[in-house]
């Protein structure tokens, strides 16, 4: 059974940075789609960062050039920088994980590709 646990959320204030950490258990790290979401209160959980096997990376418009995805297949860890954070990025982020291989299409950041999700961690950006 896979597991997913998210740290590194918290309370920062708009411009400031945080890191976010995903580790995973009973899967084969390497070898699976990775993905982060988020979903604030009263909307859809979206797409925020993907990144496949080979290392292909996908970004949400609204987050490109300030989030980075990594990952590191030794230390089953999937990572998010978070930076420059804007008050919209308050929301419980999730990591995601799937044995399918998308190919680094558009599909990586939809929910539905995912087979495996973590229980979350809490972003909250002030002014």
């Amino acid at each position: 059974q896979v597991q997913l646990v998210e740290s590194g959320g918290g309370s920062v204030q708009a411009g400031g940075s945080l890191r976010l950490s995903c580790v995973v258990s009973g899967a084969t790290f390497s070898t699976y789609s990775m993905a982060w979401f988020r979903q604030a209160p009263g909307k859809e959980r979206e797409g925020v960062a993907s990144i496949e096997a080979d290392g292909v990376r996908r970004y949400a418009d609204s987050v490109r050039g300030r989030f980075t995805i990594s990952k590191d297949n030794a230390k089953n860890t999937l990572t998010l920088e978070l930076n420059n954070l804007k008050l919209e990025a308050t929301a419980m982020y999730y990591c995601a994980a799937d044995p399918r291989y998308y190919g680094g299409s558009w599909q990586t950041l939809l929910p539905t590709s995912y087979n495996s999700w973590g229980q979350g961690t809490q972003v909250t950006v002030s002014s």
